[in-house]
């Protein structure tokens, strides 16, 4: 049996609540910019402005509910520092950590798939 075969045969063994939190988790991922957020989190941006410059293309309006969503998902934590004027800082949870380190594999992989324009 080939190594794809065994991988097909250990896909079909996971149970259908499992199946259903993976693709909550391919969802999660696979909305607009949130990889990009996500990546921009663990290389250490914190202010808005700051993912603003860090994910090319995206609106203030966007940016703001994206980051909203990744807060309530558990993935990125919002911090308020009172200062003059109040600083907000997002930084990255140990769930959104390790979220980007399962993501490292297909990181790679997309490095070594041929560029596809859209």
């Amino acid at each position: 049996m080939s190594d794809v075969e065994t991988d097909i045969q250990a896909y079909r063994q996971i149970p259908e609540p499992a199946c259903r939190g993976f693709q909550d988790a391919l969802e999660l991922v696979g909305r607009r910019w949130t990889g990009a957020i996500l990546l921009a989190a663990v290389r250490g941006t914190r202010r808005f402005g700051e993912y603003r410059a860090a994910v090319a293309g995206i609106s203030d309006r966007l940016l703001a509910a994206r980051l909203k969503e990744l807060e309530a998902d558990g993935l990125i934590e919002r911090s308020v520092i009172p200062s003059t004027p109040v600083q907000i800082r997002y930084t990255p949870t140990d769930q959104g950590r390790e979220l980007m380190a399962a993501l490292q594999p297909l990181i790679s992989w997309s490095h070594r798939r041929p560029h596809r324009s859209r």
